[in-house]
């Protein structure tokens, strides 16, 4: 729902937008499969590394790569779009397996590659999570692993939080939505160490 609220922010070129996608959607089945088929345990211990790579990226990222200036603009390299989607296949992996702070992931990658405008990156975040989370539900519904009762709560629940919080971080200065994005990635990665030592 929230890509509906950020309809008008997704404003990436195709010929960036589509290998993006099409990672997302073989990452999400990947990592969806992966699931099924391992046992998590070890792999959830991987998260909070991951979550505090990610935020530190995403906070930083800007002062790192400078020379990514145009962001992911029409004048981004070939071999510079291929490392773009090979790293989304990868947080599209974690994505279909887990999926906890994969949104502070994604955000990460974009920040990593110049983009600045908050609003913009969380459009093409919003579509790229979709894609990923759909695939691996698909997955999971063919395998009759999903529990319909929960899932249906949780679907309304989070259709209506999506849409909501989309409308009105957009309604907010980009400077306070990051800083928002940063302390919410901070407080993720800090839960996840705390789990993973129980």
């Amino acid at each position: 729902m929230s890509g509906g609220a950020y309809r008008n922010r997704l404003v990436t070129p195709r010929r960036i937008l589509i290998p993006l996608l099409m990672m997302s959607a073989i990452g999400g089945l990947a990592g969806a499969l992966l699931l099924l088929k391992t046992p998590a345990r070890t792999f959830l211990q991987l998260i909070p590394c991951l979550m505090l790579a990610a935020t530190l990226l995403f906070t930083f990222g800007k002062y790192l790569t400078r020379h990514f200036s145009g962001g992911l603009s029409r004048r981004m390299s070939d071999p510079a779009i291929v490392g773009a989607a090979a790293v989304e296949l990868l947080v599209a992996t974690y994505g279909g397996y887990f999926g906890g702070g994969i949104g502070i992931m994604n955000l990460a990658l974009f920040s990593a590659l110049g983009m600045t405008d908050i609003h913009a990156m969380n459009a093409l975040k919003v579509a790229l999570v979709t894609v990923i989370n759909g695939i691996a539900t698909l997955t999971f519904v063919v395998n009759g692993t999903v529990k319909w009762h929960q899932a249906m709560v949780m679907t309304i629940g989070a259709a209506a939080g999506g849409y909501l919080a989309a409308h009105y971080a957009q309604k907010i200065p980009p400077v306070y939505v990051r800083a928002l994005v940063i302390v919410i990635g901070f407080g993720m990665t800090g839960y996840f160490f705390v789990k993973s030592f129980r």
